[in-house]
């Protein structure tokens, strides 16, 4: 007796997981999909934003393009307007993008050198693992360059991670600046350009050196803003 009513028990409580973690992947999957709406300008910035619309087009209900939605204004992407709606957020202005840019060469260099004193062996292993994951995009949509703007962010975020102020960190990470820069513009050579940057940045602050790493991303960060970026406002 007391078997099947264990068993009658865990099935009972297992189904709402199942149900549960359904309803999550189709949170996800709504999310993407918007997402690249989004980063491809198939949404244009600045564009209202129709969730019953969004959800003819999905075949699903309101309520993962809601839950989307709010994932996707919590990363800047989108903006909810009281009595309006959702809209898709406006590209930078220059004087947006200048300042995203100083805030970076105020923040990020300073966090290399700090990562550069403090590294262990588990922050050169995570630094080493992490640029193992970056692969040059394919194509100049978002499909094509996805791969690469999520190491990016990851990239960044950890070394503020390893400079050890949480603040830092936690700072960065607010300003989503690299889903904002990729939805700006993106060029296939940029790729290779980055991650070569990226692989001088690991060697210097695993070896330990704060002057190179602070040097090598104060120029990955000018480079991005200078010869990669800024050329679009003239």
């Amino acid at each position: 007796m007391t078997e099947p009513t264990t068993a009658r028990l865990a099935g009972t409580e297992a189904a709402p997981d199942r149900r549960l973690l359904r309803r999550q992947m189709l949170v996800d999957d709504v999310y993407e999909a918007i997402k690249t709406m989004l980063m491809d300008h198939v949404i244009r910035p600045g564009a209202r934003i129709s969730i019953d619309g969004l959800a003819r087009d999905f075949q699903v209900s309101s309520t993962p393009v809601r839950e989307a939605l709010a994932r996707l204004e919590s990363e800047g992407l989108v903006v909810k307007e009281p009595l309006k709606g959702y809209r898709a957020t406006p590209l930078l202005t220059l004087a947006e993008f200048d300042d995203l840019y100083r805030f970076r060469l105020l923040l990020e260099p300073w966090a290399a050198r700090r990562a550069a004193e403090l590294i262990d062996d588990d922050g050169r292993e995570r630094l080493r693992t992490e640029l193992a994951t970056a692969v040059e995009p394919t194509s100049v949509d978002y499909a094509g360059y996805k791969s690469l703007s999520v190491h990016d962010t990851r990239f960044h975020s950890l070394i503020a991670g390893l400079s050890g102020s949480e603040q830092v960190r936690s700072a960065f990470e607010r300003t989503h600046c690299h889903l904002h820069i990729f939805r700006l513009h993106y060029e296939r050579e940029i790729g290779p350009e980055v991650l070569t940057e990226h692989h001088t940045l690991v060697e210097a602050i695993t070896s330990g050196d704060p002057a190179a790493a602070e040097s090598a991303m104060t120029r990955h960060i000018e480079n991005s803003m200078t010869l990669r970026l800024r050329k679009i406002y003239e």
